[in-house]
């Protein structure tokens, strides 16, 4: 029972409090509505995988869906019965703006790249407040330009962008912003804003949409009925077997037009069409004034259409309410929705909950900058989860009512997958470019979003390894893309944080997690150790273009690839699989014997690693090497992040531990007896200030931490003014090259795009900023601190003559990270490069975006330019670094 008084003074936390309690469904309605559908592997019916080709933009105002939905501000319930979302046009564009643009994997230069401006500015983690903003030109919007332009640059080019198109130079655009505030679970006040920033008065046609997620067409049993949407006065009324009456109702006087959310199979192929209403008919009605809506006002798609006058520099407002108004049938007749003061007094109540919410998450003594960046960024994760649905046998098999796919089908992309059927909300990498999970980058938003909402973060990591997700052998799956693709084993790292985070309390949560990674740890053991000896393979793993040649490819010559990186995940896995053994071992005393087991195997790999040849004395660095098949290895000398991973696997054992513990203990004191040669990854210890003796469990031991911090602290080397580079700055001018089967292979420093096509089209790790291999290292120097505390001081940066402690250092490199987003000494934020009306208009320069990753040199944003997903850690780096008043 949640008491009055915290009711009172934090209604947020009450509404967390009571969705967690299966009270009230505060998180039933959310944004789960992705910004694209198009072009993903899920839509995809193609013979050879061409997905981009196969479901492109053109297709997606015509043709409806058979997973998940798209839209621009999208609401909807956590099964996506129902969505709602903004409809958009400026009276000269050849379509509605109903879905952001942008360009696939085949059209950027780069990869795939969205071609809109928006920004998720604020959430609350139940959706109880959120704000969205978009900029819409007034001109028309440059689909044609962008496309040509783009196809005709090359890699070792620029992107060309809407802002470059000169369609935003006179501020000639709309400012739009919409507002969600929730007075109960499913009762939901909207108002949106639209301001003309132009020196000349404009019309906007608005159209907030309302449509069901079609799930009667694809002959499936027991799914062929047919909700109803009607269309009265100012309001939109929708009958749903499952979900029961909804209504949506606006203000002033709009126009309510109603089509089918069907395909225009007559547009698109030439066929007949199951409606002659079909799903672009509002689109074609009001850009042509074409006669493609329902003249009585029924369908499976509705829009109420307002159309605004607006003069220069004002603003216009409407509101609407969209409820859910009774349970099945809902056949009653349907309310009149309160759009007065109530609704006001909604939206302000919310907000301001918010703003207290957030007073008691973000530190006081962090600045009014690093609270926008924080709030921004946790607002961006929040606005990230998406509902993800995937049937991947239905997808195989397909549809009774749609032709069989191609026979090749059978044997291409996940069909090993068949077992998998996903049908949840899911914190996704990007809601345009990567809308659909991806193993590795969840666990780090996990992180994030512990921080607002751990229940939501435990159950997320829980949801993969459950067994509609997890393969039969223990995999788990990577991407929709390609789900047997391997992604670093993070997991275990992220359960372990979102645990400490949430005050160390869960412990079902801990052993649950624990139970199902251990099926995985073992998939590990068996698949990616092909020799036994205790190093690693793994392929990319998340590091697509770090390497001379495609880790995931077949080899330019016979033998294997043993991973530094690979092998410093697995070292790291142990310890987490480790720590969780020791939390749980202090209430359940058979977690013990896992505990030795995970102890050892940690002594094994780590000690692997040095007597296999990853380490290498004399650079004082880790390296991939090849394993040739007379036994002879090559190392690869490359002086990325892939040395440095290592630094990850690190723990302290506490004496205290052992003596809770003394089975554990006694079996450490006859490993170190029996096997002595394990004692340097296992054997150090020290006296902390406490009084108790640490013992240091590391990869990196003492001897080497300083060594190998060198280069990693060198300003020549990894360290920029924004972080740490994934390739050492040296291969600038000393690129590394070797010669296999009678070619050369070369990588090369490039602190921005990668002008290679090795991995794929965005292939972008030689050189760039990524957040999560720095999050990971700034928590690996905080580890280190933990054994070593102040004792151990390291010179920062190298050959400064300066020496701090790694507390200090992590403190120092969490600030290098932040300043990417704040506004500098002249008032420009880095991730904003040279675009000048980022970083000097009033109106855009404090709307902050998360891009995927950071130029190596100069700190401005690159890939993913929304992509809040492992990025929105700098509101975690801002939460530690400022807790407490920590300077």
């Amino acid at each position: 029972m949640v008491n009055s008084r915290r009711t009172y003074r934090d209604p947020e936390r009450t509404r967390l409090a009571e969705a967690d309690a299966g009270e009230l469904p505060w998180r039933a309605w959310g944004p789960y509505v992705s910004e694209r559908a198009w072009g993903t592997v899920r839509e995809d019916y193609s013979e050879h995988g061409t997905a981009w080709d196969y479901f492109p933009h053109d297709h997606a105002r015509s043709r409806a869906y058979r997973w998940n939905e798209d839209g621009m501000a999208g609401v909807c319930d956590d099964r996506q019965t129902f969505c709602f979302g903004l409809a958009l046009w400026n009276g000269v564009d050849p379509i509605l703006k109903e879905r952001m643009f942008g360009l696939g994997g085949d059209g950027g230069n780069h990869g795939e790249d969205a071609k809109d401006y928006w920004w998720y500015e604020d959430s609350t983690p139940t959706h109880s407040w959120m704000r969205w903003r978009y900029h819409y030109p007034q001109a028309a919007f440059p689909y044609d330009d962008l496309v040509a332009v783009n196809g005709m640059r090359g890699r070792e080019e620029t992107e060309y962008e809407l802002v470059d198109t000169g369609v935003f130079d006179d501020d000639r655009y709309w400012a739009v912003t919409v507002d969600y505030a929730k007075a109960g679970p499913t009762d939901l006040c909207i108002e949106i804003t639209v301001a003309n920033r132009g020196d000349q008065p404009a019309r906007l046609h608005v159209l907030p949409s309302l449509w069901f997620r079609n799930t009667w067409a694809w002959g499936l049993p027991g799914r062929d009925q047919i909700p109803v949407l009607t269309g009265d006065d100012s309001r939109l009324v929708g009958h749903h077997s499952v979900l029961g009456q909804l209504v949506l109702q606006g203000d002033g006087q709009p126009t309510p037009l109603l089509c089918d959310n069907d395909t225009n199979a007559e547009r698109l192929w030439g066929q007949p069409s199951r409606t002659p209403y079909p799903k672009d008919g509002i689109n074609d009605h009001v850009v042509d004034g074409a006669d493609t809506v329902n003249p009585e006002r029924t369908g499976t798609k509705g829009a109420l259409h307002y159309v605004l006058d607006v003069l220069p520099g004002c603003e216009d407002r409407i509101r609407l309410r969209l409820t859910l108004t009774a349970p099945p049938p809902g056949n009653a007749p349907p309310p009149r929705l309160n759009l007065g003061a109530g609704h006001a007094a909604t939206l302000a109540a919310r907000h301001a909950e918010a703003d207290q919410y957030y007073d008691t998450v973000i530190p006081a003594a962090a600045t009014d900058d690093e609270r926008l960046v924080a709030r921004r960024a946790l607002a961006g994760v929040l606005w990230g989860k998406q509902f993800y649905h995937f049937d991947v046998a239905q997808w195989l098999s397909g549809d009774p009512a749609s032709p069989p796919p191609p026979p090749g089908r059978a044997h291409g992309r996940n069909a090993a997958w068949w077992h998998m059927n996903s049908f949840d909300v899911i914190s996704m990498p990007d809601p345009w470019e990567y809308p659909w999970y991806a193993a590795w980058d969840l666990a780090f938003h996990c992180s994030t979003l512990a921080r607002v909402d751990p229940q939501f973060a435990k159950d997320q990591l829980l949801l993969l390894l459950r067994e509609w997700y997890m393969h039969p052998n223990g995999q788990i799956p990577a991407y929709e893309w390609a789900f047997a693709d391997v992604n670093p084993p993070v997991h275990a790292w992220a359960a372990l944080r979102v645990f400490e985070i949430d005050g160390r309390r869960d412990f079902e949560f801990l052993a649950r997690i624990m139970h199902k990674l251990l099926l995985n740890f073992t998939w590990w053991v068996n698949r990616k150790d092909i020799n036994g000896n205790n190093v690693f393979e793994g392929g990319f793993l998340g590091l697509d273009n770090v390497g001379p040649f495609d880790r995931s490819a077949a080899l330019p010559v016979a033998g294997i690839l043993e991973q530094s990186d690979g092998t410093g995940w697995m070292a790291t896995y142990a310890l987490n699989m480790l720590d969780m053994a020791l939390t749980l071992a202090v209430h359940d005393h058979t977690y013990t014997d896992i505990a030795t087991k995970f102890l050892e195997h940690f002594a094994y790999i780590a000690a692997a690693a040095y007597d296999q040849g990853l380490w290498d004395e004399e650079d004082s660095f880790f390296y991939d090497q090849l394993r040739l098949p007379d036994g002879d290895t090559l190392p690869l000398k490359v002086r990325s992040v892939v040395g440095l991973l290592p630094l990850a696997a690190t723990t302290t054992l506490h004496s205290g531990t052992l003596a809770r513990l003394p089975e554990l203990g006694a079996r450490l004191r006859w490993f170190l007896t029996n096997k002595p040669e394990y004692a340097d990854v296992i054997g150090a210890r020290r006296l902390a200030g406490d009084g108790r003796q640490h013992r240091l469990l590391s990869m990196v031991g003492p001897d080497q931490i300083v060594r190998i911090l060198a280069p990693m602290l060198d300003e020549e080397e990894f360290l920029s003014p924004y972080g740490l580079r994934t390739l050492s700055r040296r291969h600038l001018d000393e690129p590394f090259t070797v010669s296999l089967g009678g070619q050369d292979f070369t990588v090369g420093y490039e602190p921005a795009e990668s002008t290679s096509g090795l991995f794929g089209g965005n292939s972008n790790w030689r050189g760039p900023i990524w957040m999560p291999t720095n999050y990971l290292l700034v928590c690996a120097l905080r580890d280190f601190a933990t054994f070593f505390g102040d004792d151990l001081l390291i010179e920062y940066p190298t050959r400064s003559g300066a020496k701090r402690t790694l507390n200090a250092i992590a403190d120092d490199l969490s600030h290098r990270l932040i300043s990417l987003f704040l506004r500098d000494e002249y008032g420009r934020r880095p991730i904003y490069g040279a675009a000048e009306k980022f970083q000097q208009h009033p109106d855009w320069r404090d709307l902050i975006a998360f891009p995927e990753y950071f130029h190596g040199d100069n700190g401005a944003g690159l890939g993913a330019w929304h992509q809040t997903g492992w990025t929105a850690l700098v509101a975690d780096l801002i939460l530690t670094t400022r807790s407490d008043g920590k300077d």
